[in-house]
């Protein structure tokens, strides 16, 4: 225990240092709140809570330092890091009224097809939607090539287009706000996202994406680490994530594994099982000499501060307020 306990500790050690520095912050800081305010919220630990709950408190002090007002030219996606911030303090137990409005007001310039990617009231989860070029420009679906300066664009998978709709569409209706559509909305394509892949190799990218579509199905549930969810609402989820956990560790994939076990953990999966037991073993021998998780020489701030974050999730443990769904309307979605 006492290892496993340090080893968080410097996990978070390593996302406060990152975050508490321009570049950091400018990168993750959203984010990086987001975080500490989750594992103060959700956290077993007394003494993690306490730690999460402070440094969520300074981060976003210094957020509304550096961000004091919603930009009136602010793009879809700096409205939506606005948005984290809000929820964030909501798990704290501070109601940001003004952030609110301000981010209602924000919201109505944008298409529900900017904030989401796709219109989940009448289509399915776009297959068509480009990432945001190099170029820093969001192209419309279907384009192959950027606009703006012509490159080659990638193309983001059904899956993580539905992820990140499930969480946004959460996210702002927990905060008392609308995307354009609702959580409802979106989750009611989960029967369309069935039966999950099983691929690999290649294809381990969509693998990859598919498996965060899956975790972010348990985390909007059950209100991102609050409850505990019965395997038999979600028997397709529960049996892909399980299938996933070897894989996980096989590849070296620190920030999907985290995903997996606190998922798992949500279905009730004790610290004994065998595939939990596998996977926490594996996430206490891989973490770097700095704390963190992942390849310690990757540029991207955001890609090694959330492979932490899961790594950190996929430690702890969690106080959970019960078995139940968080959005009980939603239970004839998951047959």
């Amino acid at each position: 225990m006492g290892s496993r306990d340090a080893s968080i500790k410097r996990g978070l050690d390593f996302i406060y240092r990152l975050a508490s520095k321009p570049e950091g912050f400018a990168s993750y800081g959203s984010l990086s709140i987001c975080c500490f305010a989750l594992v103060g919220a959700t956290s077993r630990a007394a003494n993690l809570k306490r730690l999460a709950r402070s440094r969520a408190q300074k981060l976003a002090q210094y957020w509304r330092r550096v961000h004091p007002v919603v930009p009136p030219d602010a793009n879809a996606d700096r409205v939506l890091e606005f948005l984290f911030v809000s929820y964030a303090l909501s798990r704290l137990g501070w109601r940001d009224v003004a952030l609110n409005e301000q981010i209602r007001t924000a919201v109505k310039r944008f298409s529900v097809q900017d904030l989401l990617g796709f219109n989940p009231v009448s289509e399915p989860p776009a297959n068509d939607r480009p990432y945001p070029c190099f170029c820093g420009l969001q192209n419309q679906r279907g384009r192959r090539f950027c606009e703006q300066c012509r490159k080659r664009l990638k193309i983001q998978s059904r899956y993580r287009v539905w992820m990140e709709a499930l969480a946004n569409t959460y996210i702002s209706e927990r905060c008392g706000l609308l995307l354009g559509a609702r959580y409802f909305d979106v989750l009611k394509w989960l029967s369309a996202m069935r039966p999950y892949p099983i691929i690999g190799g290649e294809e381990v990218e969509s693998l990859r994406d598919a498996i965060y579509a899956a975790t972010h199905v348990v985390y909007t549930l059950n209100d991102y680490g609050s409850y505990r969810l019965r395997s038999d609402w979600l028997p397709q989820e529960f049996a892909f994530l399980q299938e996933n956990v070897a894989g996980a560790c096989e590849r070296n994939d620190p920030e999907i594994l985290g995903e997996l076990l606190d998922s798992l953990k949500a279905f009730g999966l004790p610290a004994n099982d065998p595939l939990v037991r596998h996977g926490t073993s594996y996430l206490l021998a891989e973490q770097n000499e700095d704390g963190s998780w992942g390849n310690p020489v990757e540029e991207n701030i955001r890609t090694r501060c959330h492979t932490t974050w899961t790594a950190i999730d996929g430690l702890r443990s969690y106080a959970w307020r019960g078995e139940r769904l968080s959005r009980p309307d939603v239970k004839s979605l998951l047959k």
